[in-house]
């Protein structure tokens, strides 16, 4: 089934304008899908993209109703996003646990990608909370249970290690380089396709149940994942395979 729910990557911005003795606020919103969403478009995938602020509310509580794609992202996206609604936070009210549904959804053989930001695995201040969560029962990594970023401003480049694997499927040359990345431990029930700075994990894949899963440990685009990742002559070719992958079960 190559039809792709993508939940988060999208943020809004409360800016403060001081000018002197005055002060006003305005707000914007910004996403960071449209090169991913874009590139597996042009491999035949129907993506639908539940924006940050509206997964609380909007994303699929069940496995049924997350039994209708064939793989689901979560991409800079914390855990309480998941956890937390407006039914159970303000109204006490009991809800589906959505993190369970994804892990049920994937043993029924559903597909399942988490790629890396700010608020994705563990994150900033471990903030996105998926530690001790079952994702990570169910991914190809270990997530670290406190603030797991790597920053590297001065760029640092990916290896392939496992170039035979079809996510590299026609895939040739260098990684381009990145900027950061979440630190992940590598786990025996996980393939680690490629590495980063001291054999950290950076794409690695499994299968759980009857389906399967895989991790990314930086960002699809900017900032971790700069210009130069995004404009990859290889960019469509590495997400439309690693898709294709975990919708092949």
């Amino acid at each position: 089934m190559k039809k792709i729910l993508i939940g988060g990557e999208s943020w809004i911005k409360h800016i403060s304008h001081i000018k002197g003795f005055d002060i006003f606020t305005s707000c914007e919103f910004e996403t960071g899908v449209t090169w991913l969403k874009e590139a597996l478009e042009k491999r035949g995938f129907e993506v639908t993209h539940c924006p940050g602020h509206e997964v609380s509310e909007n994303f699929p509580y069940t496995p049924e109703e997350l039994s209708a794609y064939g793989a689901v992202v979560l991409s800079d996206i914390g855990a309480n996003s998941l956890l937390l609604t407006n039914k159970g936070f303000v109204k006490g009210q009991v809800i589906p646990d959505r993190i369970e549904s994804i892990k049920t959804y994937v043993e029924n053989g559903g597909g399942f990608c988490m790629i890396g930001g700010y608020l994705s695995f563990s994150g900033i201040d471990a903030k996105a909370r998926y530690s001790r969560t079952a994702i990570n029962e169910i991914l190809p990594v270990g997530i670290l249970d406190r603030d797991d970023r790597i920053e590297k401003p001065a760029g640092i480049k990916p290896r392939t290690v496992k170039a035979d694997h079809p996510v590299f499927r026609g895939i040739q040359g260098d990684w381009p380089h990145f900027l950061g990345y979440n630190q992940l431990e590598a786990r025996p029930e996980g393939e680690m396709l490629a590495t980063v700075g001291d054999n950290h994990p950076f794409v690695a894949v499994r299968s759980f149940g009857k389906g399967r899963t895989a991790a990314f440990a930086s960002d699809a685009a900017p900032h971790w994942g700069p210009p130069e990742f995004v404009n990859w002559k290889h960019y469509g070719d590495f997400w439309g395979n690693l898709f294709d992958w975990l919708c092949a079960k």
